[in-house]
């Protein structure tokens, strides 16, 4: 039987920025889902149960410091990682991101090995933060395409 690998949700309203990530992430064996708004964003976190968040903070209708608010307030997703992604570099985004309860905070443009870096520092041990039931209906998902 085939190991579970992470999916990673990629939130960023710039269908450029999604598809670099997409193709470096994949590139490193891990399944990529994108959402460019934040709407999509939580409803793809409730679907898909992703290992790991990247999340834009400037995007339409929702930015990404409230997006991260209500995942730390939901139960089953408060230790998904969430790895905020800014075009701006202050000290008070950086800030405002960790009250909002990120994880790390990338600043682009960014180089893709400092991506893969970050991402799979974070990605360390995310079986064992996935629920019980999530991991195995992964597990059914990966049989049924096997």
């Amino acid at each position: 039987m085939m190991e579970p690998i992470p999916t990673v949700l990629v939130v960023d309203d710039s269908p450029t920025v999604r598809k670099i990530v997409q193709m470096t992430l994949q590139r490193e064996h891990i399944r990529v889902i994108t959402a460019g708004d934040g709407l999509s964003a939580l409803t793809s976190v409730a679907d898909e149960m992703p290992a790991l968040i990247l999340l834009d903070i400037q995007l339409p209708r929702m930015d990404g410091y409230t997006i991260c608010q209500i995942v730390r307030k939901n139960l089953q997703f408060r230790a998904i990682p969430i790895i905020m992604l800014s075009g701006k570099d202050g000290l008070f985004d950086k800030m405002r991101g960790r009250l909002a309860g990120s994880t790390e905070y990338l600043t682009k443009p960014f180089d893709s090995v400092e991506l893969v870096q970050t991402v799979k520092k974070h990605l360390a041990g995310w079986q064992q933060r996935m629920p019980a039931q999530q991991y195995e209906g992964m597990r059914t998902r990966l049989r049924r395409r096997g």
